[in-house]
């Protein structure tokens, strides 16, 4: 795939993302560089749906841009280059508050985990960074290097890393499986807070159910399909 079908699918990607109600006024994705491994596109300080070619940055992995112009860049542009500097599989980084997933980053004692098949993207450990720790009192936004590298070591190896009173991150092989990954972070938050609300003992998907699903990403596709359609993106 070219550099400019990667970037067309990343202003498709910010529009699925609200459109889906992952991401509202606030939250970005991110892509790597297809031809330059120390490289990303990010877009220019935009809510996601009203994202366009024109707003995408291209950055170095220390989130100095290329040819800012007169753009206005994310605060938060360390959340991406720290995560590629520190996960070379990784190929894009989506950053969201969706309300759904904010209770499992305050409630001590209760771990997301996967209860949906379509959600085994997760992966089978879901960790909670909390900034203040290292950092004390902030306004919980990543906009250092620091802080950039500490969120990318609380994700370690995983998939998703959860934010204290913030929101969560999340890594993908490709654009299409970090929207796949942030959707169903969404559902699964939203039908496990669900579930646990009926009480009794709740029944996760297992270590090899979860292997068994991510052996393949065929539906990624037909999920990215409809998604671009019911975010309007057509041609």
């Amino acid at each position: 795939m070219s550099t400019a079908d990667i970037l067309r699918n990343l202003v498709i990607a910010n529009r699925i993302l609200a459109h889906e109600g992952v991401v509202d006024a606030y939250g970005h994705i991110s892509v790597r560089h297809p031809e330059r491994s120390d490289r990303f596109f990010l877009s220019a300080s935009r809510s996601p749906e009203l994202v366009t070619l024109d707003d995408i940055i291209e950055y170095d992995l220390d989130c100095n841009p290329v040819d800012l112009r007169d753009r206005v860049q994310y605060t938060e542009r360390p959340i991406h280059g720290c995560i590629y500097r520190s996960r070379p599989d990784v190929m894009s980084v989506v950053h969201n508050h969706a309300y759904e997933v904010i209770p499992f980053t305050v409630t001590q004692g209760v771990r997301l985990r996967p209860v949906l098949h379509l959600a085994a993207g997760l992966g089978t450990e879901v960790p909670v960074w909390d900034i203040r720790d290292r950092f004390g009192d902030t306004n919980l936004l990543v906009t250092t290097a620091a802080q950039g590298a500490d969120l990318a070591q609380g994700l370690g190896a995983n998939r998703v890393v959860l934010m204290r009173g913030h929101g969560a991150a999340v890594a993908g092989a490709s654009i299409q499986d970090a929207v796949h990954t942030s959707v169903y972070l969404k559902v699964n938050a939203l039908l496990q807070a669900e579930a646990m609300r009926m009480g009794g003992d709740l029944v996760y998907l297992s270590d090899g159910e979860i292997a068994e699903m991510r052996k393949s990403t065929a539906g990624h596709a037909r999920a990215w399909e409809y998604w671009t359609r019911r975010a309007g993106v057509t041609g």
